[in-house]
C-alpha cells in the first residue's frame, strides 16, 4: 500500500495489531508519534493532502509510580551514615526529615531555623507557588536536627546570606538539590540496595506507610502540600493486601 492510499482505518488497524503483539503503550505512543510525523512531512512535500493519522489516538499510559521503601530500608540506610565524618550528622537529619516530614527536596534545601517550632511540635514550609504550609514534627526529626545544629553547624563558618538555612554544605552555604541526590545514591550504594530512589522516594514512602496505617488521606494531602486530592491518591497507592484488609475490616457486609 502506497502513503497515499493510507487511510484512518488502516492505522487504527495497525495500531490494534501492535497492541496485540503485546508493545507497551508507551512504546506505541512512540511508534505513532513517528507516523504521525512521516504522514506530516508528507503533507509539507505535497504528496498527500489530508492527514490520516490527525483522528489517531494515543494509547493512555499511566503515571508510573515511583519506587517505595520498606520501614526497614529506610532504617538501614539511616544507620548507614557514618556519624565519624562532620557531615554524617547532617545527613542523618537530612533522611529522618526529608522521610519524617514526607518533603519535596526544594522544600528541605530551603528550610530556615527560624521556621522551626519544635516546642509546638511543626514546622513552616514554603512550597510550590511560595505557598506555606505546617508540617508535623516527630521527635525523631527533632533529636537529629537539635544534635547537628549543636555540634556541627554552630562550629561552621557559614557564607553571608546563608545564615538562616538549616542545612548547609562545607563552604556554609546552603545545600543543592544535586548534593541531596548524591548524599543519597552513596547511602543506597553503601547497603547495596537495589532500588532506584531519590529524595522523592522518601516523600513517597513516607505518604504510602501513612495510609497503610490508617492516616486520613485529607490529612496527608495537607502533609504534602497537594493542591487536589487526586494527586494524594496518586503519591498513596495502596498493595492490594492492603486495601483487601481495609475492605474486610471496614464494609458493613462484613460485620458477623
Amino acid at each position: 500500500m502506497k502513503p497515499q492510499e493510507v487511510e484512518l482505518n488502516d492505522l487504527q488497524e495497525f495500531v490494534r495489531w501492535i497492541s496485540d503483539m503485546g508493545i507497551a503503550a508507551r512504546s506505541q505512543a512512540r511508534i505513532i508519534s513517528g507516523l504521525r510525523n512521516f504522514f506530516f512531512y508528507l503533507i509539507l512535500e505535497d504528496e498527500i493532502q489530508a492527514d490520516p493519522t490527525e483522528l489517531l489516538d494515543l494509547p493512555k499510559i499511566g503515571k508510573k509510580l515511583p519506587e517505595v521503601l520498606e520501614k526497614e530500608e529506610i532504617d538501614a540506610l539511616i544507620q548507614a551514615v557514618d556519624l565519624s565524618k562532620n557531615e554524617g550528622h547532617r545527613n542523618r537529619a537530612i533522611i529522618e526529615t526529608l522521610y519524617s516530614c514526607g518533603l519535596r527536596v526544594s522544600e528541605l534545601i530551603n528550610l530556615k531555623i527560624t521556621n522551626l517550632y519544635f516546642d509546638e511540635g511543626f514546622m513552616r514550609v514554603i512550597g510550590k507557588g511560595n505557598k506555606e504550609r505546617l508540617v508535623p514534627v516527630s521527635k525523631s526529626v527533632e533529636k537529629e536536627v537539635n544534635i547537628y545544629r549543636e555540634h556541627i553547624r554552630r562550629h561552621q563558618d557559614i557564607a553571608l546570606g546563608h545564615e538562616d538555612y538549616l542545612f548547609l554544605n562545607r563552604r556554609g552555604k546552603k545545600l543543592t538539590r544535586v548534593m541531596i541526590f548524591t548524599i543519597i545514591k552513596q547511602l543506597a550504594e553503601k547497603i547495596d540496595l537495589t532500588k532506584n530512589i531519590s529524595p522523592h522516594t522518601f516523600r513517597h514512602s513516607f505518604a504510602t506507610h501513612m495510609v497503610e496505617h490508617g492516616a486520613n488521606l485529607r490529612a496527608i494531602q495537607e502533609m504534602l502540600g497537594h493542591e487536589s486530592i487526586s494527586t494524594t491518591e496518586i503519591y498513596t497507592h495502596l498493595s492490594n493486601d492492603v486495601l483487601r484488609e481495609a475492605i474486610i475490616q471496614h464494609h458493613p457486609r462484613n460485620k458477623v
